[in-house]
């Protein structure tokens, strides 16, 4: 039995995650042709602006469902083969063997064993996952830096091996989705963010959506705040960020409206076809960011609740921001939310993440808008 949305439930499930410590929060929760928008707390902690549920906002990792059903409508179209060694494209960039073995299927769903690039152009990572050994001075150093992609891809080949090509667990890795970055260009002749924004982002009239070209976000938006593990107190706003970091793998600037139209529309079969879509929902087990293993697909992964329905989407955050994402696999149900505070995780002894009440409370909030 599937439960109708209780708006008086999910604005005390909101309120309570601003409660918990989150600076501010939104979001847009579908069930049919009914929909709710909230929001709670602040846009800016130095002037009290509030938050509003019609906000722009960096979505991070969210990106890259979009890329996926770049490469995939591509595959759709014969430019690209699924399951094509990637060296067949760009033979430069993996060269031998390695580049030989590893597919595009293997890089979408993060299986490749090509390691992480973020540690090695962010020296105050480089000790990342350790997390006590890092800090984030380099945050700050490159706020404006014009991060080169094949320079990024370089780090990230050249770096140990996570892992044999099509090996699972997978490990997540951002330089899988740079690769499938210079692969759309290659088959398209034209920059990603052009073809990402021409065949995902307007074909699914997502009016707020961008990959944007600067550092800056247009439109009302709130600050972003990072706390990298209670490194940063104060929490320090990066909402000002050069994106090259991650460029079409992490860049996005959406709406939660715009984000649930989109998921909407790619489980209806209206991005990429019926049977894209199929591939897109086949998963194998991956090694997150945040070292847990969790089922990946194509730009795509699945959230249960015990006895409930599926629902596919995807997360996100960049510095200081995060978003989730998820629709029922039969489309009617939905849910999108963002946040501005990053990291609010403060280290133990271990320099493993305390738990926080921020979790519990968003934990709580995924559940009353994902099942009532």
């Amino acid at each position: 039995m599937q439960n109708p949305l209780d708006p008086a439930a999910l604005s005390a499930a909101i309120e309570n995650v601003h409660r918990a410590g989150m600076p501010g929060l939104f979001a847009e929760v579908r069930d049919g042709d009914e929909v709710w928008r909230g929001a709670a707390g602040v846009a800016d902690v130095a002037t009290g602006r509030p938050v509003t549920a019609d906000m722009r906002h960096r979505v991070g990792s969210i990106t890259k469902t979009f890329t996926a059903a770049a490469v995939l409508q591509q595959v759709e179209s014969g430019q690209i083969g699924l399951d094509t060694p990637i060296s067949r494209y760009l033979p430069q960039m993996i060269p031998g063997e390695r580049g030989d073995a590893i597919t595009v299927r293997m890089l979408i769903n993060h299986t490749s064993g090509l390691a992480e690039y973020l540690p090695y152009a962010y020296p105050s990572l480089k000790a990342f996952p350790a997390l006590a050994d890092t800090g984030p001075q380099s945050l700050d150093d490159h706020r404006f830096t014009r991060f080169d992609p094949v320079e990024l891809i370089e780090m990230g080949v050249t770096a140990p091996a996570v892992g044999t090509p099509g090996g699972t667990p997978g490990v997540y890795s951002n330089t899988n989705y740079l690769l499938l970055v210079q692969l759309l260009e290659q088959v398209t002749g034209t920059t990603a963010e052009r073809y990402i924004t021409r065949n995902i982002i307007e074909r699914s009239r997502l009016r707020d959506t961008e990959l944007p070209d600067g550092p800056y976000v247009g439109g009302p938006h709130s600050q972003l705040y990072e706390a990298w593990f209670g490194m940063i107190d104060p929490p320090r706003d990066y909402s000002v960020y050069d994106m090259s970091w991650v460029g079409p793998s992490a860049s996005l600037i959406s709406t939660v409206a715009d984000l649930n139209r989109f998921y909407r529309m790619l489980l209806a079969g209206e991005i990429v076809s019926r049977s894209s879509l199929a591939q897109m929902q086949r998963t194998v087990p991956v090694i997150s960011q945040e070292g847990e293993t969790i089922d990946y697909g194509l730009g795509l992964h699945p959230m249960e609740g015990p006895g409930q329905g599926t629902f596919w989407g995807h997360g996100g955050t960049v510095w200081g921001g995060g978003a989730l994402a998820m629709t029922r696999n039969d489309g009617k149900r939905q849910m999108a939310v963002a946040v501005n505070l990053q990291r609010w995780n403060r280290l133990d002894s271990a320099g493993k993440p305390q738990p926080h009440p921020i979790d519990d409370a968003l934990a709580d909030l995924y559940r009353v808008a994902m099942y009532g």
